[in-house]
């Protein structure tokens, strides 16, 4: 990575006010074929929100996950999910029955299976988790994420301007229903893990903002009477290569895992990925774009230089 980055420019030069009609009718389009997707085909919901079975198993000695999973899904379980619980040799299973199938009567026929191909394993619990439980669970998700956007619009209008929060939450907005359009459209699994990708989708995007309103902010106070298109595109230009190494080397570490992780963590890492694109896309091509529109306030005192410090003897 040291490499790549030491062949960066000093300075960049671009041009991204000239570009924003586009990106804006861009992303008006996509967002609309999100919307579209979202209520006519609708999210890939996992068991966490459509309800399922749950099975608590004890084995002999550390639990095969990975073989309990295999085990699963060829016996025709539907969405099935092992992981973990507690002590190394426990394990939580989850699967959706057929369609108008007992969820009790699937579990013990798959209890019975289980326990001949892994002798000596253990059934602690079986559950069933119904639909309205996944509803309501499914509901307080969203809500978490709603607490969050407003949480986060309030600090940035008490750190900057009122137009600012606005223009981050927009954005983080425009972030969350594409990212919602592209799982919709893939029919990648939306479960509690999804959420948890969503809200730290959030909590990038939004120091995204923070770092490039405090930069706007700063060349501002600088310049007084220079455009405000000028100046955004100054701003911008000035954190371009920050930008650049802290996405990669965010994109660096997720890659590895969204390869290699498997099929369970791959909704997770998956997600987050895309929200770091879509993140650092939307600082540029939605926040500002929103604030030029609706301009700044620009009475603020000038900024004042740093003075070298000085040794004391």
């Amino acid at each position: 990575m040291w490499p790549f980055i030491r062949l960066l420019p000093k300075s960049f030069h671009f041009h991204y006010v000239k570009w924003s009609p586009y990106t804006g009718v861009v992303s008006g389009l996509l967002i609309a074929a999100s919307c579209v997707l979202l209520f006519t085909q609708g999210l890939n919901l996992g068991i966490d929100f459509k309800g399922g079975t749950l099975i608590e198993v004890v084995t002999k000695g550390p639990a095969p996950l990975a073989q309990l999973r295999t085990s699963l899904v060829a016996m025709g379980a539907h969405d099935a999910q092992v992981q973990g619980f507690g002590a190394p040799n426990s394990a939580m299973l989850r699967f959706m029955p057929e369609p108008g199938q007992n969820a009790i009567q699937a579990a013990r026929a798959f209890e019975s299976k289980l326990a001949e191909q892994f002798p000596g394993i253990e059934f602690k619990r079986v559950e069933v988790v119904g639909p309205k439980v996944s509803g309501e669970l499914l509901k307080s998700g969203f809500l978490a994420l709603g607490i969050a956007l407003l949480l986060m619009l309030g600090y940035i209008w008490f750190r900057f301007q009122l137009q600012f929060g606005l223009g981050a939450v927009a954005a983080v907005f425009h972030d969350i229903i594409l990212t919602l359009g592209l799982l919709c459209a893939m029919r990648i699994e939306f479960s509690m893990t999804s959420i948890a990708a969503l809200l730290t989708v959030i909590g990038y995007s939004m120091n995204e903002k923070v770092i490039t309103f405090d930069r706007l902010k700063e060349n501002l106070r600088k310049y007084k009477t220079k455009p405000l298109r000028e100046i955004i595109d100054l701003s911008e230009n000035e954190r371009l290569s920050r930008t650049i190494i802290t996405g990669s080397t965010a994109l660096l570490a997720l890659g590895g895992t969204m390869f290699f992780g498997g099929p369970v963590l791959f909704p997770l890492v998956f997600t987050m990925t895309f929200g770091i694109l879509i993140g650092t896309y939307s600082s540029i091509y939605v926040a500002l774009p929103l604030i030029l529109l609706w301009g700044v306030r620009r009475n603020d005192e000038a900024a004042e230089p740093l003075k070298p410090a000085t040794s004391r003897r």
